[in-house]
C-alpha cells in the first residue's frame, strides 16, 4: 500500500504529497507578506487533520509557467512560506493559479480560484483578508457562498512586533 502524503524523514525537509484520494487543506499564496500567515495557519489545519497542504501560487495572466508548479517564479512564491510550513512536517501540493486575462468581473478569478480547490478535493481554503482583485477572503467567501464551494477561512496578517534591540 502507498502513502496517500508524505512522512517526515530524518531532515524533516517537506516533501511533496501524493494528489490522491485526501482532502488537502488549501492556502492561497499571492506574492504578498501576508502569505506567511495564510501558510502557518493552513499548515496548522493540516496537521491537525493529518491530510497535506494544497499550496496554489498565484500568477499574474502575462506570466506563463511552462513548468507548471516547477517553475522559478513559482518556487520564489512557495519559498517564502516553506520555512514556516516545513517545521510542521506535512506533506505539499503545489500548484499554480493564472489570473484571469483582462477586467472581468469581481468574483471571476474567485469563482476560477475556488474550481481548482475543488478539483483537489480540498474542503477548506485558507485566504489573506487583503489581497489581488478578487482573491482576498471576502471574494472568495462570496464566491464559494454563490457556487456551493469550500468554506472558506480569512486570514489575518501576522501582527508586527518591532525588533528589539540589546540593552546596553
Amino acid at each position: 500500500m502507498t502513502r496517500l502524503f508524505s512522512h517526515p524523514h530524518r531532515d524533516r525537509a517537506p516533501r511533496v504529497a501524493r494528489a490522491g484520494l485526501v482532502q488537502p487543506v488549501a492556502a492561497v499564496l499571492t506574492d504578498r507578506l501576508d502569505d506567511v500567515a495564510v501558510a502557518e495557519a493552513a499548515a496548522r489545519i493540516a496537521l491537525a487533520r493529518r491530510v497535506p497542504l494544497l499550496l496554489i501560487a498565484v500568477m499574474p495572466p502575462h506570466m506563463h509557467c511552462s513548468a507548471g508548479p516547477a517553475s522559478p517564479s513559482v518556487r520564489a512564491v512557495l519559498a517564502r512560506v516553506m520555512p514556516k510550513v516545513g517545521p510542521h512536517a506535512t506533506g505539499y501540493i503545489p500548484e499554480v493559479f493564472h489570473l484571469p486575462i483582462g477586467r472581468s468581473s469581481r468574483l471571476a478569478a474567485a469563482k476560477e480560484l475556488l474550481a481548482l480547490a475543488s478539483r483537489h478535493r480540498a474542503p477548506d481554503v485558507l485566504a489573506a483578508r487583503r489581497g489581488p482583485h478578487g482573491l482576498d477572503a471576502h471574494a472568495l467567501i462570496e464566491a464559494a457562498a454563490l457556487r456551493g464551494g469550500p468554506f472558506v477561512h480569512a486570514v489575518a496578517p501576522a501582527a508586527w512586533v518591532p525588533l528589539r534591540s540589546s540593552a546596553p
